[in-house]
Formats: C-alpha cells, structure tokens, sequence
C-alpha cells in the first residue's frame, strides 16, 4: 500500500485544489439540478466576504489533503494552462495500470508473510476475498465520481454524499493513515538497519546510541532535509519505482530459498483463529489504494477502460502478494518476522540485494507522505507562506514520528492496526455508505443492495475485531 506516494507519481495528475468553504456540491446540485451560470458579480462578493471570515480548522485542514503534488504557491494561470495539457494527453491504458499497481504494492509486501503465518493456510482465501471486495468498491467510487463532474477526489465523493462532515471524515482519515505509514518508514528503516549492521553504534549530541534506537534516529536526520523541500518532484519520480521494488524484493526471497540453501520445508499450520484478525487487517492494509483511485480515474486518456485498469492492478498485486506470502510461509513457517526480510541471511547476495532494495523506499516516500499533514496545518494558521514557522512545523512531525517509533516498535502490529481502523474504512465502509448515499437506485432490494450490505458488515467485523486485537497485542508487546 503506497497510494499516498503513488499520488505524488509524475504520470499523475492529482492538482486540485480544495473549497475551503466545503461548497463544491451546492445544494442545488446536491438535489440533480442543472449547473447554474457563472456570476462575476456574485463571485467578486463573495471573495471580498471570504478574507473577513477567516479560516477554521475544518476549512484549513481539507485545503492540505489535495495538496499532494504541489508544495509551491498557488498560480490560476499556470493551474489552468496544466489542466488544459493534462486533459489533452492523459494517461494511457499501460501508465494508468502502472500508476494503480504502484498505488497497491508497498511496504504490505514485506509483512504478507507474517499475516499468513497468523491466520494459517486457509487465511489465503481470505487475501483474494479482501483483494475482490477492494476491487468492487473501487468500482462504487468510480460509479460515484460518474454522477457529478466536479468529482476529482475522495473527500469531494465525502462531501457529495455527506457534505462538509463526509468530507471532513475522509480527510481525517487520509491524514491519519498518512502519518501511521511515515512511523512505519522509521521503523522499517531501524529494523533492517539494525540487521545488517548489528554492532554498529553511533554518538549523536555527545550521547553514544546502538541498536535500533540509533538507527532510528540516524534515518531520520537523514530524511528531514527531503521533509523541507518545497518541491518533491524529484522524489516523486523515485517513489515511482515501488512496482520494481516490490518484484526485485520477492525475487530476491524466493532466491534465498530455492538457490541460497534455505528451502521450501515449513508446513506451517492450516488454520490459527487467534490471529485471523491480525491476518485480515494486514489483507486490507495491503489493498487500499482507494484514496488514489479518484486521481487515477480523472487521469486517464480513456475513463471507460477504468473496470479493465482496475481488475489488471489487483490481478497483478493478488498474484505477487501470494507469491511473496507462500514462498515467505514455506521456507519460515510460523517464525516468520513481521518483515520477512528479517528472516534474510545477511551473508547472501540475494538477501542484501532484497534489504537494501527494503531500505531505498522510505527515504524517497517518507517527505511524500508528511508533506500532506504539514501542508494543512500551515494553512490552518495562515502561516503557508513563512519559510521558518513552516521548517518548524515539519520538524516538529518528524520528531513526533520519531518518538512514536521508539516507542512503539512493532512494525506488524502497527500495520495491522491501520490496516483494521483506517484501511478497512477507507477501502470497504466508505465506499459503500457513499455510494448507497448517492445513488438511490442502489437502495432497491437486489443482489447489489445484498452485495453492498455484507461488505459492510464485514468492514465492520474488520475494524471492530482488528482494531481491539492489534491494540491488545502492541499493548502485551510494550
């Protein structure tokens, strides 16, 4: 799961830039009315009321979220001509499934093992049930932004559906996802470090440090500057090369058992109930590119070739997720870590090769991630254009990452706990409430109606359960 990343990909468009007033959809619209005609007189009052009224908290927080690709100050010129350009060229058949398979691999990756381990063999037919459920109600939010032309993103299919709250409610939730995937990096980074350079210690400040609280700490020095850039396009493109990453990383696993003399002998257990909900939260982390899909559909040359798009980058991201989870299971059975890649011999090609590969990812991704965050609350205090508030700002959320990191080290547990509270919200219950909201034909008694309900009640299942099991086991692990 790297749909935030994926966004920032340069074959991407995702420039749209937030009503700060939740007005997209007004209420005429709301109700199937006609567009109405443009009013310069109308508009011209209303931009003159706008600066009196100030900014709230709501209002500034959702200004952040679409900010994704774009750090540096607001230009309408340059907006429009880019918007013009985009809707000339788009995205093609072949760089959209690129685009939507970069937005479903990620770090799910390297815990895919681990989630089979905890629910046993038969938890498989859960990955691919997860993977078909993600598949359909990303149709739903396709058939959603099908109903208002204004629909360019996730919050804007919120708000049509629940107004300013539905948009608030899936911002929040993008945000919180966000900051959950940048304390994983840091994690990732200090585990992985710490196993190829076991003995290593450092003296940061006068205070000498060792294991992975150092490594932590040396990540994430490294990776502040990249949060302070305006432009992140550069990184962009690096982030870009998550489909890659993810191949190269389960071609170096599956070496190491065929060719590296680690084998493929565990027969693991065929069902474990007791961690069948950390299994399916770690399913559904790995399957929610959901906030990116929007972006994705506006962005394509061809919008009636989404379904086949979609069905592509799942097919794709099911069979590697399943070959990373058996070949993982087979050659560690349940002593499987909760990155794989931890289980690597370090004095083998192929499991340096899959490590570093592991460790690039985080330093391009995590100023992609944060940027988002730091974006809207430097809109919330009106302080965008104040470089020294901003470089304090973003500073000060790498530092609390950091803390959190330390403190809570527990990459699986962690991944699990977005996974069950905010992926399976973002990925099976939202889609699902928006879209009964939107369309009323979806209400009559049918297969969809049943269809659309049994997601929701096992989205509900998800958090519920997943949310108390990972809580439980990050609070027995501390």
């Amino acid at each position: 799961m790297d749909i935030y990343s994926s966004s920032l990909s340069p074959t991407t468009n995702n420039h749209v830039v937030f009503s700060p007033d939740c007005s997209h959809f007004n209420q005429p619209l709301l109700h199937g009315s006609d567009h109405q005609s443009h009013n310069p007189k109308a508009e011209k009052m209303e931009n003159q009321q706008h600066p009196q009224s100030g900014t709230t908290f709501i209002r500034t927080l959702l200004n952040g979220v679409n900010a994704l690709s774009d750090h540096q100050s607001h230009n309408p010129k340059a907006e429009k001509m880019e918007n013009q350009q985009h809707l000339q060229r788009g995205t093609t058949f072949i760089r959209t499934v690129l685009n939507g398979v970069n937005a479903l691999s990620g770090v799910g990756i390297l815990s895919i093992p681990f989630a089979l381990s905890e629910g046993g063999w038969l938890s498989l037919i859960l990955l691919f049930l997860t993977a078909i459920i993600c598949f359909y109600t990303g149709i739903l939010l396709r058939q959603c932004m099908d109903t208002h032309p204004l629909i360019k993103t996730y919050p804007d299919i919120g708000e049509l559906a629940f107004g300013c709250k539905g948009r608030v409610t899936v911002a929040l939730f993008m945000y919180l996802e966000l900051y959950l995937v940048a304390i994983e990096f840091l994690i990732l980074e200090g585990d992985n470090l710490h196993k190829l350079f076991p003995n290593a210690s450092f003296k940061i400040m006068g205070i000498r440090l060792g294991g992975k609280t150092a490594f932590v700490l040396l990540s994430a020095l490294i990776i502040l500057p990249t949060t302070w850039l305006k432009s992140l396009s550069l990184l962009a493109y690096v982030s870009a090369g998550g489909v890659l990453a993810s191949i190269i990383v389960v071609g170096s696993v599956f070496w190491g058992g065929a060719v590296d003399g680690v084998g493929f002998h565990e027969r693991g257990r065929l069902l474990n109930l007791s961690g069948m909900p950390t299994a399916v939260s770690l399913y559904a982390f790995c399957y929610c590119g959901h906030a990116i899909f929007p972006t994705i559909y506006t962005s394509m040359k061809d919008r009636s070739q989404f379904s086949k798009v979609l069905l592509l980058c799942f097919v794709l991201c099911s069979f590697n997720y399943g070959t990373m989870a058996i070949q993982g299971y087979l050659m560690y059975g349940d002593d499987v870590k909760s990155q794989v890649t931890l289980n690597l011999s370090i004095g083998k090609l192929s499991s340096k090769i899959a490590i570093y590969t592991t460790l690039i990812n985080p330093f391009t991704k995590y100023a992609l991630v944060i940027s988002p965050i730091s974006i809207a609350i430097e809109e919330w205090f009106s302080i965008y254009n104040n470089r020294a508030i901003s470089l304090l700002i973003r500073t000060l959320l790498v530092i609390s990452t950091v803390v959190v990191a330390l403190t809570v080290p527990l990459f699986g547990y962690i991944m699990a706990l977005t996974g069950s509270f905010l992926s399976s919200t973002v990925s099976m219950l939202f889609p699902c409430m928006c879209y009964l909201k939107i369309s009323t034909a979806s209400r009559k008694c049918g297969f969809e109606l049943v269809t659309i309900l049994g997601i929701l009640v096992l989205g509900f299942l998800v958090a519920i359960i997943g949310t108390y099991t990972s809580m439980r086991e990050i609070v027995n692990h501390l």
